[in-house]
């Protein structure tokens, strides 16, 4: 009998002024799933980084398959730039890393948009396999990968926590390699921590920093127009 098996995709870094948004996809057989609960596995942003780190490579040994794509702010300013959505950014990625998948049946996403279905439905119309989106009428009768795309989804499916978890591990090593290559602390690189802000305001003309910075961001704007008290007042 073929083993059932279920995937989460989740995002890290989306609201972040500098460094990757990196997209995680996890997959498990549905018979192991209530091992992510049992592990600790939740929401990323409910965890310590201590915990991120072990919890990966719990994920990684019992997981048919893990992985994580950086998009870096040169492709997400271009994206902005032909007024490309960060949602269909996502969506793209999203769907690649569900068509590269083996004998997944259902993927559970954490939609970012209002209407919750719809990035269900982004993500079904870039896929190359047939798809149906959860509370949405389909064309496709029989067969096909069952989408369920819901707000906070990172919280109520383990296994989109565990794609969470994921993304957010590979984003934390990549800014600390960002910053030991530049010589700067950058942080989080969000914009609600000060080391982020302050690398940024005080390199606004180190052409290597502006590389991995997002420049469409109305927080970089703030940062060039406004003393530092100002902004954190």
């Amino acid at each position: 009998m073929m083993q059932i098996i279920i995937a989460g995709c989740d995002e890290a870094g989306r609201g972040a002024v500098l460094g990757p948004l990196v997209v995680g996809f996890a997959s498990i057989s549905k018979s192991k799933e209530k091992q992510l609960s049992s592990i600790g596995v939740r929401d990323s942003k409910l965890l310590t980084r201590r915990k991120r780190e072990f919890l990966y490579d719990e994920i990684s040994s019992i997981a048919e398959e893990v992985k994580a794509y950086q998009i870096k702010p040169e492709e997400i300013n271009k994206a902005m730039r032909a007024n490309i959505s960060l949602n269909e950014l996502e969506a793209i990625y999203f769907a690649r890393m569900v068509d590269e998948a083996e004998n997944v049946e259902k993927v559970f996403v954490d939609s970012p948009d209002v209407i919750q279905e719809k990035f269900g439905i982004r993500i079904s119309l870039l896929s190359k396999k047939p798809m149906k989106v959860d509370g949405v009428k389909s064309t496709v009768k029989k067969g096909g990968i069952k989408i369920v795309s819901e707000h906070k989804a990172d919280v109520k499916y383990p296994i989109v926590s565990a794609a969470s978890i994921i993304a957010k591990v590979v984003r934390d090593r990549e800014m600390d390699k960002l910053s030991d290559l530049l010589g700067i602390d950058l942080g989080s690189g969000y914009p609600s921590d000060r080391t982020t802000i302050d690398a940024i305001r005080a390199n606004l003309t180190n052409a290597k920093l502006a590389e991995h910075i997002r420049e469409k961001w109305k927080t970089l704007s703030v940062i060039r127009q406004m003393r530092m008290t100002e902004f954190f007042k």
